[in-house]
């Protein structure tokens, strides 16, 4: 299993001050010489962290994949067809938000997210959804030809961390969810909350390929160093606790 690791909030803090540090460009660099094996970055609408000039850089940079996720706009669509980067997550995007609340609904939006799909594939940049575990939704994801999904832990990493669910219940989703989409022949993914004491459940799970962590291993490393922060989390994702 993979991990990829979420800069997004070295560049919140760089934007706290409205600054020039510190730079993600350089902490995807230290994440990779940890030993993460992607780099992901948010680029929202409103460019609250992550700004265009650093996926161009980091599109230069990141030696092993680059994976931006952004909402299914025709703006957004524009700005990866230029970069180009290795990977595209498709989310959900609120302006009032903190963080993304959860998956993207593809059902609802099937129109126009196979339309952004479409555009994404023909510019030869693979494409991700990023889905709550939902059979229905994972099912519309094969039926429009995602390659890759990655399922929303958010739930799950609340019940865990907060107590506001059934962890076990909640982790028989994502499960089932995994399971059902490598039937379904699409390329699994997961993230999102996931924490240094929520980790090893999800890292059981055979069918997730890649997982998608930012904020628990940026905290850490406010602490401890990015570098320890990132290679702690590999420890964890390749010898979880059962």
């Amino acid at each position: 299993m993979r991990l990829a690791v979420n800069i997004d909030h070295i560049a919140t803090i760089r934007e706290a001050r409205k600054t020039d540090e510190p730079d993600p460009v350089a902490a995807a660099v230290l994440c990779e010489l940890a030993g993460a094996q992607g780099i992901t970055v948010h680029l929202r609408g409103d460019r609250r962290h992550i700004q265009d000039r650093d996926v161009e850089v980091l599109r230069r940079t990141v030696s092993t994949h680059l994976n931006v996720e952004m909402a299914a706009t025709s703006e957004m669509v524009r700005i990866a067809q230029t970069v180009k980067p290795h990977q595209v997550t498709l989310v959900p995007e609120r302006k009032d938000e903190v963080t993304t609340e959860g998956g993207l609904d593809v059902v609802l939006h099937s129109g126009n997210i196979e339309k952004t799909l479409r555009q994404l594939l023909d510019a030869r940049i693979e494409v991700s959804i990023f889905v709550d575990p939902d059979l229905e939704q994972i099912r519309h994801c094969h039926k429009l030809h995602s390659p890759r999904i990655e399922i929303n832990t958010g739930k799950y990493s609340d019940a865990v961390t907060r107590g506001t669910g059934n962890p076990a219940a909640e982790l028989d989703k994502i499960a089932t969810a995994a399971r059902a989409a490598k039937k379904l022949g699409l390329t699994v993914l997961a993230g999102h909350g996931l924490t240094y004491r929520n980790i090893d459940a999800i890292a059981a799970i055979p069918e997730i390929e890649e997982l998608n962590i930012g904020h628990s291993i940026i905290a850490r490393a406010s602490l401890v160093g990015l570098e320890a922060a990132v290679r702690e989390m590999i420890a964890l994702i390749r010898n979880p606790r059962r």
